[in-house]
């Protein structure tokens, strides 16, 4: 789920009322959008392009997956995923009609595989990596810009993935290449690209070489 940016409000775009699940068993199952400041999904495209990455570097085995959603919105990303078959879906979304909106899809479509938290998604992902809820396969990161979120979250994102796991991250900046910032050390780009101002990126972590 994408958030407004600045500059959003001056094109003159709304949101739209309904996004559609891409792929999987609910393909073409539509999603509510609630009419709520700050929120809008994240481009059809964009999410087509990020499940062809995601089903090639899994090797198409979303059975064994499990997911983290820090940021979720309309779900757009989580149900998705579960769509496709993950085994555990964690969905977390701090405003509360989101959440009641989450939790209906869930209900509607008898997605078992889902889980739906309310709250910070800083907090959350904390209260994980102390828990036993670990080894994420994937984790969406689709947070409010200019607001370093990536930079707080990151490390927490470190700590719940499973071994080769992977980040999907949306950011105002490119995360790799000469102007990568400087807190993505340790981070390698697997895959990137962008749509519009948007740039959205895999990440997985660098092997750490002992010295």
């Amino acid at each position: 789920m994408q958030r407004n940016r600045p500059g959003k409000a001056a094109q003159g775009k709304r949101p739209p009322h309904q996004v559609r699940i891409i792929g999987g068993q609910w393909k073409r199952t539509p999603l509510a959008v609630l009419d709520a400041e700050g929120l809008r999904p994240t481009p059809d495209r964009v999410r087509e392009t990020v499940f062809n990455w995601l089903n090639h570097l899994l090797d198409r085995g979303w059975e064994q997956a499990r997911c983290l959603d820090l940021f979720a919105g309309t779900g757009a990303l989580g149900f998705e995923a579960a769509s496709r078959g993950a085994a555990k879906v964690v969905m977390v979304e701090g405003n509360g009609a989101a959440v009641r909106q989450l939790q209906a899809t869930k209900e509607k479509l008898k997605a078992d595989n889902v889980d739906i938290l309310r709250g910070d998604a800083f907090a959350a992902a904390s209260g994980l990596v102390s828990s036993t809820a670990k080894g994420f396969q994937v984790i969406f990161l689709d947070p409010p810009y200019h607001q370093d979120w990536l930079v707080k979250i990151l490390p927490l994102c470190e700590r719940l993935l499973a071994d080769g796991g992977l980040v999907y991250a949306e950011a105002e900046v490119p995360l790799d290449g000469e102007t990568a910032p400087d807190w993505m050390k340790g981070w390698e780009v697997a895959r990137a690209d962008k749509a519009g101002m948007v740039f959205y990126h895999l990440l997985h972590r660098n092997a750490v070489e002992e010295i």
